[in-house]
């Protein structure tokens, strides 16, 4: 079928592609002579003379068209969005159903003419009946990608079995040899290739934050860690394991044929219309090698400064902080608490033409526009202390360090902080007052820290009460003086319903304590004051402990009480009633 545009709109992608120095005058002539003969798109001759890559033909037509476009290489189907548009009108239209989120009404629709009317057309029956049988309308969104790519997603996708079930009853029927597919290490059969694909998609909808592959000795366990909890969610055959085990390696750039040694790696997929990456790590155990892929999702991954959750005096002492030109900010606590977040939520506020931003990473998590980020790297001997007398090289205003931790890393970051730059990092510690006693044990002197911390945010992260399933209940006496309510106010727990999958709690919130450093503050460490008595004069100066923002959010309804106990050393609050 020819997809070729108008001549107009050829010739103003040949001009953006000229503009964009990826081809030149000579190249394009020789594309629209041969377009004479070979009635073919602009951007596929480009292609067939190999004189443009797909990438930056893709990012040129979306340019022209005014459309985002999407990479399909590395491309994971969506079921539910598959059966709402049939194969014979995705071939005929030359396009493709991408994600479909029942909750918002939409569909994502990736097609080599978006503007092409007859495709819309076509596709509004389905999604009427769709709508009508949801209770909703169903609206559709558009991306573009080559026809070439488009077309192979159809042709890969469509017509096989691409739910897990499905999957699993098609290896178990005994039709292909799993034994055989796992020794030969490089040959794939396609079902677990679906198999595989099948997994990572529905732990991404499930939002989950990692996937964990734990063999036993007759079986596989599969646990998705969603809000910070490990669920079990699946288990396989142990026969199905090593073929599976292979085909992830593979895709993450492992050695496939190493099973003693622990490895790393990392895969990227275009899953729901949008990019994401898993970071991977094997490691051998007595059943077989352990297998753990932690999600990376960009667009939960970075949020704004405004949108952490913060009470409004929070914000407005974190913006007075970061309006100072040097020193320190860190931010504790233990690990899945949420600190990469809020550095880089801290970055992404700051991030300017204007403002040179330079990271030390391990690894780089998240990619973020205008700053030069750089993966910590044993193979060339690159570690934080090293980046850092490397990065000052680099004339930055703002430096992260990924996390402090020797004397030499705490060393090189005050260095750099007593030289007029911002600096930014993580420590591992229970509270914000902890972290000093944390940088004394690292061998650096009070005096020399206390001068240059700008402060230190501690933070852990608890379940979200789902909104519509809680229940209030009245809270015991010991609650009741833990949280100084009066015996006439509620307060909510955790019920369970089919929107939050009956765990009762539906995604995650922040509770923090902020510490500022300031004149008087720094006296006190310099002198070696005790853990009290800087807590004591941290709060004179409005400073919120971190168990006093957790009751906070237990009196909003946003949480429960046994929630934040999960996360929050209350013993020193009790008292008997």
């Amino acid at each position: 079928m020819n997809t070729s545009t108008p001549q107009v709109a050829r010739k103003r992608i040949g001009e953006v592609l000229i503009a964009r120095g990826l081809i030149n005058d000579d190249q394009l002539h020789i594309a629209l002579q041969r377009q004479k003969t070979v009635n073919k798109p602009l951007g596929e001759l480009l292609l067939d003379l190999h004189f443009i890559t797909e990438h930056a033909m893709r990012e040129a037509v979306s340019e022209v068209a005014g459309y985002i476009p999407l990479d399909l290489s590395g491309f994971i189907a969506n079921v539910s969005a598959m059966e709402l548009i049939p194969k014979p009108v995705a071939i005929k239209h030359v396009l493709f159903p991408v994600s479909f989120d029942p909750e918002a009404g939409e569909l994502v629709i990736v097609a080599a003419n978006p503007d092409d009317i007859v495709a819309r057309d076509a596709i509004a029956p389905f999604l009427m009946q769709a709508g009508q049988s949801a209770g909703r309308r169903i609206l559709s969104t558009w991306r573009i990608a080559p026809s070439a790519e488009v077309l192979a997603a159809v042709d890969k996708f469509y017509n096989h079995e691409l739910s897990i079930n499905g999957i699993l009853f098609e290896l178990e029927s005994g039709e292909l040899d799993v034994a055989a597919l796992s020794q030969a290490g490089v040959s794939y059969s396609h079902p677990i290739v679906r198999l595989t694909d099948a997994l990572l998609a529905d732990a991404v909808s499930h939002s989950a934050s990692d996937i964990h592959f734990e063999p036993e000795e007759q079986f596989l366990r599969i646990r998705y860690r969603i809000d910070g909890v490990l669920r079990p969610v699946r288990s396989l055959a142990k026969s199905l394991w090593m073929a599976t085990l292979v085909r992830m390696k593979v895709m993450s750039g492992m050695n496939i044929a190493e099973t003693r040694a622990p490895q790393d790696g990392r895969i990227s997929l275009s899953l729901f219309g949008r990019q994401i990456d898993f970071r991977a790590a094997s490691h051998p155990t007595i059943h077989g090698e352990n297998f753990v892929l932690r999600i990376l999702d960009r667009k939960s991954g970075i949020v704004s400064l405004d949108n952490l959750g913060m009470t409004g005096a929070q914000l407005g002492l974190l913006k007075r902080m970061l309006e100072r030109p040097e020193g320190i900010l860190l931010v504790t606590g233990p690990t899945g608490s949420g600190k990469t977040t809020t550095l880089y939520s801290i970055l992404n506020h700051l991030n300017k033409d204007d403002v040179n931003i330079m990271t030390l990473e391990d690894p780089v998590e998240y990619p973020l526009e205008l700053i030069r980020q750089t993966s910590i790297a044993d193979t060339v001997k690159l570690d934080f202390s090293n980046g850092i007398r490397s990065l000052m090289r680099q004339d930055p205003d703002i430096i992260l360090v990924g996390e402090i931790r020797d004397h030499d890393t705490a060393e090189m970051a005050l260095s750099a902080a007593m030289t007029g730059h911002q600096v930014f990092s993580t420590l591992h510690t229970n509270s914000a007052v902890g972290s000093i006693s944390r940088l004394h044990s690292l061998g650096i002197l009070e005096d020399m820290f206390a001068s240059n911390l700008i402060g230190i945010i501690a933070q852990r992260l608890v379940r979200r009460l789902c909104p519509a399933c809680k229940v209030a209940y009245m809270p015991d006496a010991t609650e009741r003086v833990i949280m100084g309510r009066c015996q006439h106010d509620a307060i909510f727990q955790a019920k369970g319903c089919e929107e939050c999958e009956n765990q009762g709690y539906k995604g995650r919130l922040a509770i923090m304590e902020i510490l500022r450093f300031d004149q008087g503050l720094v006296e006190l460490v310099t002198r070696s004051a005790g853990l009290k008595e800087l807590t004591d004069y941290a709060i004179t100066r409005h400073f919120v402990p971190m168990a006093e923002d957790a009751i906070r959010r237990v009196k909003e309804g946003l949480t429960s009480w046994h929630e934040v106990r999960r996360v929050v050393d209350f013993s020193e609050w009790a008292a008997e009633p």
